[in-house]
């Protein structure tokens, strides 16, 4: 193992182009995760463990090694790389998945969450978090508008981004594949169709599909929906926060 101080070391000024370009991400099919209980999840879910970074001292605490590659970093370089200064002792370098649809498996039981065109990393991580958490089937992103490997996204996670099966595709792609598996379609959207999601019996296999919060959904998917669905709220509130509105459909279908 290397010890490094240093922020011009080339270790670390690759280490910092992967966390803040999505471009280098994408070329390199690397990404960085930051603090040890996220990355057990991504190594026990099947992620490459490329490099490992620790500050220093802490290396004698860790019970099991990730790679070969390790570098011990002093305390005021890893409090400058990292996100959440104090609270993490381990940032690591691992490569990414391919998350093509046509990989999902799917069942006539499946439940699927689709997110149309999403932009935030945090509301992205929230959803992929609590998805994991109420124990659905995959989440498809649909139109993508950032890369999944942001570090927002696996922070906001809580490691639920390595937790299940996640595709991105069009949405004409998204939509084929769920015609294709005879998925009942229920979309969230404000409109005169939409009904209480709480007066509507969700079958499944289940797709529940949700657009951004400013623009919604495209109107192909409320034409493919079995279901146009709202959940009411009170003046002078028009809306919900689009990863608050996915998690409550997301625990009301699986009490179904």
């Amino acid at each position: 193992m290397k010890y490094i101080s240093s922020a011009q070391n080339p270790m670390i000024k690759k280490l910092n182009l992967l966390i803040s370009k999505s471009r280098v991400r994408k070329k390199e099919n690397r990404f960085v995760v930051s603090g040890e209980r996220e990355l057990s999840r991504a190594v026990e879910m099947g992620y490459k463990v490329e490099t490992l970074f620790y500050r220093v001292d802490y290396y004698k605490k860790i019970i099991k090694v990730y790679s070969d590659s390790v570098f011990e970093l002093s305390s005021d370089l890893f409090d400058r790389l990292s996100k959440r200064s104090g609270s993490e002792e381990v940032i690591a370098i691992l490569e990414t998945k391919s998350h093509h649809i046509k990989d999902i498996t799917v069942d006539n039981d499946s439940r699927v969450l689709v997110v149309e065109a999403p932009e935030k990393p945090g509301n992205i991580g929230a959803l992929l978090r609590t998805a994991a958490a109420a124990g659905w089937d995959a989440v498809i992103i649909a139109n993508p508008k950032t890369d999944l490997y942001h570090p927002q996204i696996i922070r906001n996670s809580m490691g639920g981004v390595f937790c299940l099966p996640i595709a991105s595709a069009s949405s004409d792609e998204v939509i084929s594949f769920l015609e294709a598996n005879a998925f009942n379609i229920s979309a969230a959207a404000l409109n005169n169709e939409a009904k209480h999601f709480k007066r509507v019996k969700y079958q499944r296999p289940l797709a529940l599909v949700f657009g951004t919060e400013d623009k919604g959904l495209n109107q192909k998917w409320l034409k493919k929906a079995k279901h146009i669905v709202q959940i009411p709220v009170k003046f002078p509130i028009d809306s919900l926060n689009l990863s608050v509105s996915a998690g409550i459909l997301m625990y009301h279908c699986g009490d179904q």
